[in-house]
This record gives structure tokens, sequence and C-alpha cells, in this order.
């Protein structure tokens, strides 16, 4: 186990004859010396791990700094499209308005156009009736008519067709 720097402060060497224990002092330095190796390589460990995640925290900052940079740009392009699909929508509501307009402009005048021929055929179709009737009725009046009577009663003689035939040979 490490010794800790209250360790190190508070060892007391026993006293020889010409001091501190040598061996004593010794075993205690190697021990310090080898918990600082310890301690320097965990520290230079530390400080290539602290370095290395300085790289990948520089790396990733980088990497926000891009998403950030690439959401702005985004936000602006879908602010433009959305600005643009607006106008277009207008241009096309508009030209629809005026296709619209125009359509119930065209039917009304075509509507128009078959009201008054609609009359014209009334119109055409009154005079036909009124001489079809007059037709009708003169043709009534043929067949009322006493010449007919008169027809029927006319006899014609057969003896007298017999002299009209051609002769046979």
């Amino acid at each position: 186990m490490p010794l800790s720097p209250l360790d190190i402060h508070n060892k007391e060497f026993n006293r020889g004859f010409r001091g501190y224990d040598e061996n004593e002092v010794n075993e205690f330095l190697d021990q310090i010396i080898k918990d600082y190796e310890i301690l320097i390589r965990d520290k230079k460990e530390l400080e290539e791990k602290l370095n290395s995640i300085n790289e990948r925290l520089g790396h990733f900052t980088n990497i926000e700094e891009t998403l950030n940079k690439s959401i702005v740009v985004a936000q602006e392009a879908a602010e433009e499209v959305r600005r643009n699909a607006q106008k277009e929508a207008k241009l096309i509501v508009k030209e629809a308005e005026k296709n619209a307009d125009r359509i119930v402009n065209e039917s009304l005048s075509k509507a128009r156009k078959i009201a008054i021929e609609i009359e014209e055929l009334k119109k055409q179709s009154k005079v036909f009736r009124t001489r079809f009737k007059m037709l009708i009725q003169a043709q009534m009046d043929l067949i009322a008519n006493d010449d007919w009577d008169e027809l029927m009663e006319f006899d014609i003689d057969t003896t007298d067709l017999k002299s009209l035939q051609p002769e046979e040979n």
C-alpha cells in the first residue's frame, strides 16, 4: 500500500549508535521511491488520458460546432423553402381564382346562348306545330269533302274494260 504524506511526516526512526538506523532509513527511502515511481507513472498515465480526453473533447466540440452550423443552415433553408412554398401557394391560388372566374364567365355566356337557343327552338316549335295543325286540318278537310263520296258511287262498266285489253297472239 503506498505511503501517504501523513505516513512520511509521522515516520520516526530508531536511534542507533551513530544516529538513525541506516537500514531502516534506506528501506523507508526505497519504499518512498517505489511509491513516487508509482505516483509519477500514474500521473503520466492520467496526463495521457487527460490529453486523449481533451483531444476527443476537441473533436466533439468541433462536431458540435459543425452540427450547430448545420442546424442553422438547415433552419435557414427550411425557412426559405417555407417562404417559397407560401409564395408559390399564393400564385397557385391567384391562378386558380383567375381560371375559376374565366370558367364561370364562359359558363354564364354559354348558359345565355343556350337560353337564347331554347327560346328560338320554342318559337320554331310553335310555328311548326301551327303549320302541322294547319296541314292536318287541310288533310281532314280533304277527307271530309263530298268528292270522295262521289268517287265511291262511280260505277265502271267491266265490258268496256275488255275492249281496252290487248289481244293475245
